[in-house]
């Protein structure tokens, strides 16, 4: 009888990169701004309340409800979001309360309203083609709050952080956070990039005024919590494009890290709008 073969050693299996093992994949958080009926809207940031609508009925359909993004944050960490998705909007538009909250509310959803208390009871002056739409005052992001609402900040003026000076950035990040804690009794936990611009040194700025995330479009190599990414959506958003959206998101976006790190802050590094 020939002598017993020895087994092959098994094989080693392969490393997983540290990176990949301490990344996980970014919650989707969708984008919104306006939510009124219109016929002009050259920046594609409006969205009529009927489309906003069908919008939240096919994410209940799927069984995902819609939050601000504090709470799709903390679900994340828990490892409890798969029926979440977040719901941001930008700006702080007047018309979120008379015609996206009653919607959020019969979906049963919430949102976090990104806001600018330097343009209280303002307009939208950075849109130089317009049209003109009247913003949030005091006594309104107010109201967005007691109705259950996440309130963030969205700088104080809405002003490109990644071109801003150092005053001007203190005074659109910490500054902002200030004038909303006073404003609603709550500090925000959230922040806004305006125009979804964000660089090192922006996102640097946001952390260090205390913000426990922040929100861009397309951070690439800055996603973390501080340059979280985010799926826009405009009037043309029908049900296939959020099919396509929602199945792109994994692939298209950069896997956060894991809570207790930060993304490497590249220098020099500026992500697309």
């Amino acid at each position: 009888m020939p002598a017993e073969e020895a087994l092959p050693a098994p094989r080693p299996r392969a490393a997983v990169p540290r990176a990949r093992r301490h990344r996980t994949t970014s919650p989707w958080v969708l984008m919104y701004h306006s939510v009124t009926d219109t016929t002009d809207d050259p920046y594609r940031v409006t969205v009529s309340p009927a489309r906003l609508d069908r919008q939240l009925r096919w994410l209940s359909a799927r069984g995902l409800r819609g939050v601000g993004v504090a709470e799709l944050l903390r679900a994340h960490a828990a490892g409890r979001a798969a029926g979440l998705v977040g719901l941001t909007f930008d700006d702080g538009y007047a018309d979120f309360l008379t015609d996206a909250l009653p919607l959020l509310r019969r979906h049963g959803a919430t949102a976090t309203v990104f806001v600018l208390p330097g343009r209280l009871d303002g307009d939208n002056a950075w849109d130089p083609l317009g049209p003109r739409k009247p913003l949030l005052d005091a006594d309104g992001i107010r109201a967005v709050a007691a109705a259950g609402m996440e309130v963030g900040s969205h700088g104080m003026t809405h002003t490109d952080l990644t071109t801003a000076d150092e005053p001007t950035l203190r005074e659109e990040t910490a500054g902002s956070r200030t004038a909303l804690t006073e404003l609603t009794g709550a500090a925000p936990e959230g922040f806004c990039y305006p125009y979804g611009t964000v660089d090192e040194r922006a996102v640097t700025a946001v952390r260090s005024a205390g913000y426990a995330y922040a929100c861009a479009i397309d951070p690439g190599p800055l996603t973390s919590r501080h340059a979280l990414p985010r799926a826009h959506v405009g009037a043309s958003d029908t049900s296939v494009r959020l099919h396509l959206k929602r199945l792109l998101h994994p692939v298209r976006r950069r896997p956060l890290p894991a809570e207790g790190t930060s993304a490497p802050l590249p220098s020099g590094t500026e992500a697309p709008a």
